[in-house]
C-alpha cells in the first residue's frame, strides 16, 4: 500500500529530528495542503534560535523535498 503524502513528510522529517533534538529542539509536522505545501512548528531550542531560518530553510525543506519531490514548499507556523 503506498504511503500517503503526509505519511511519506512525517518520514522526512524523522531523519533531520535526530540533529535537532541533538541540540535541544524539534519539528513538527502541522499540515500538509494539498497543492504540496508543508507546514511545520520548530520547537524547544530551535523555536527560539536565531539560526531557526537556516535551519528550516537548508536542514528541514531539503530533506523534505529530496524525499518527497512534489513538495512545492515548507512554511514554519
Amino acid at each position: 500500500m503506498e504511503k500517503s503524502l503526509k505519511e511519506r513528510v512525517e518520514q522526512a522529517l524523522e531523519t533531520v529530528r535526530p540533529h535537532l533534538q541533538a541540540d535541544g529542539g524539534n519539528v513538527e509536522l502541522v499540515d500538509v495542503s494539498d497543492d504540496g505545501i508543508v507546514f511545520v512548528k520548530l520547537t524547544g531550542a530551535c523555536g527560539t534560535c536565531p539560526m531557526a531560518t537556516m535551519t528550516l530553510q537548508y536542514g528541514v525543506t531539503n530533506a523534505v523535498k529530496q524525499a518527497v519531490p512534489e513538495i512545492k514548499e515548507v512554511k514554519s507556523v
